[in-house]
């Protein structure tokens, strides 16, 4: 029996932000990689997206695939990659899981919904109960191939985890690893780039030879080691220029000018107000 993974990858969505990043962007959210790893008849879909719109082409996805989907799993609590986790499942009769780090940031993540998320985005979220739950040994099993949950610790947020799939060489890495997209940096503060590096150096040791990143670039590839050294590079880069720079505007400029090609400047702006506030 063999398994595979796709994914889809969710274009960025405007906020209700009428005040423009200072490079002239409008502010949105980074685009979203949603993965399905599939086997001969069932499936097992990761990070599920935001709104209600990218629900439903998620869903289509899902069900032109023609598997049958048992799990939707979250490697951590931003609701971006869990909201429409309820959803999804209703819709295939699967069920939610995730570590039980994951699941204590879920509730975070809900407590702060109206004053963050639905200001952002109001009206396309949907309802979002917690409901998962934390699988035995945190491992799940797609015929007979084991999934197994590898929590790292702090990334881009608190608890965060990656599901290793050792039969392809794989992590789905959720925001520990970013692939072309500015790093989201207002939980990094008081040595947070630092646990970051080393929920980095967690998922090198799995030794992966594909990593697929939380938010991606669509145009490049899931190759283990750039995406590792690359968001590496970009920790390492913010910790200079942040030694080097009095304000957030400085910051922002000289990340800017480091990382042209990274998608979503808007994610590094409001990092850099959160580091300089």
């Amino acid at each position: 029996m063999t398994i595979r993974y796709d994914v889809f990858v969710a274009d960025p969505v405007p906020l209700d932000v009428s005040e423009p990043v200072p490079n002239g962007d409008r502010r949105a959210f980074s685009p979203l990689s949603i993965t399905l790893i599939s086997g001969e008849r069932d499936a097992v879909l990761i990070d599920p997206p935001l709104t209600r719109a990218q629900a439903e082409q998620v869903g289509a996805w899902v069900e032109a695939s023609g598997k049958r989907l048992t799990h939707i799993f979250a490697t951590h609590g931003h609701g971006d990659h869990w909201f429409t986790a309820g959803v999804l499942a209703e819709r295939f009769g699967a069920e939610v899981v995730a570590s039980a780090g994951t699941i204590k940031q879920m509730h975070h993540n809900v407590a702060i919904r109206a004053g963050f998320w639905d200001r952002l985005l109001p009206g396309q979220i949907p309802d979002a109960p917690v409901t998962a739950t934390a699988p035995a040994g945190n491992l799940l099993l797609l015929e007979g191939h084991e999934l197994r949950i590898v929590e790292v610790g702090h990334s881009d947020t608190d608890d965060t985890s990656v599901l290793h799939v050792p039969d392809l060489d794989l992590v789905v890495a959720g925001d520990v690893v970013y692939n072309g997209v500015h790093q989201y940096l207002v939980e990094s503060a008081d040595g947070g780039r630092d646990r970051w590096r080393e929920a980095i150096a967690a998922v090198e040791a799995l030794h992966p030879r594909l990593i697929v990143a939380g938010h991606k670039d669509k145009a490049l590839d899931d190759d283990a080691g750039r995406a590792l050294a690359q968001t590496r590079e970009y920790l390492d880069t913010a910790d200079e220029l942040l030694s080097r720079h009095t304000t957030a505007l400085g910051f922002f400029g000289g990340m800017l000018e480091r990382f042209p090609t990274r998608l979503n400047p808007g994610a590094l702006w409001g990092g850099a107000v959160a580091l300089y506030s």
